[in-house]
């Protein structure tokens, strides 16, 4: 892992973030609309679980798109400490770190579920911990961006942003469908618009600290 960080320049780390996010929203896109809904966002438990015993084939498919999901997000985790360390390397660490946590817990939590030493109800409370983890690392994602110097200061305020529309979402505050919406767009555009930035602009990017 280190000689990854090491070799990896940080032209190739934006790319790989950008290319990575993008393929996750794809997979995960493809695994809810097609496969398993809401077996990763929140949901009604009892319903999964039944869901669950229902579709063992289809549940196989979705756990193997969701692992295959949160490996990306590992490897955003260490891209974005690539990217980001130029101009504040604790900040970039914490960024990177909060991802890994996320990704490293909901895998164990997906695992156990598999081989069944948890059931769907502590799989809940897992996902729930993995959920802290990721909306505390999208707020200090954005917060490295704003104070980077060389990313636009208008994406880290959009992921700040977006880290407190996280919270209304996981918890579930029985909004509006207007503001369901509006929550939905904020989170989906936060890191898909930081993404495309980060691959079209790579190669401005600076390699030294600042």
């Amino acid at each position: 892992m280190r000689n990854f960080i090491t070799n990896l320049s940080i032209s190739k780390a934006a790319m790989l973030v950008g290319i990575a996010f993008i393929s996750s929203v794809f997979i995960v896109t493809l695994v809810d609309d097609f496969l398993l809904a809401n077996f990763v966002v929140p949901g009604d438990t009892e319903v999964l679980a039944k869901d669950i015993e229902a579709n063992r084939k289809r549940f196989g498919f979705a756990v193997v798109g969701y692992l295959l999901v949160l490996v990306l997000d590992a490897i955003i985790g260490l891209a974005l400490y690539v990217v980001l360390k130029t101009a504040n390397k604790s900040l970039a660490l914490l960024t990177s770190v909060l991802r890994l946590l996320y990704a490293f817990t909901l895998i164990i939590g997906l695992l156990c579920l598999v081989i069944e030493i948890i059931d769907v109800y502590d799989y809940a409370s897992i996902k729930l911990l993995g959920y802290v983890f990721f909306t505390l690392h999208i707020f200090v994602l954005g917060y490295a961006v704003f104070n980077s110097g060389y990313i636009p200061k208008s994406l880290g305020i959009l992921l700040m942003v977006a880290s407190f529309t996280y919270i209304a979402f996981f918890i579930d505050f029985h909004l509006s469908e207007i503001f369901g919406v509006i929550i939905m767009l904020t989170m989906a555009l936060a890191e898909l618009l930081l993404s495309i930035w980060l691959i079209a602009k790579r190669n401005r990017l600076p390699e030294n600290e600042l």
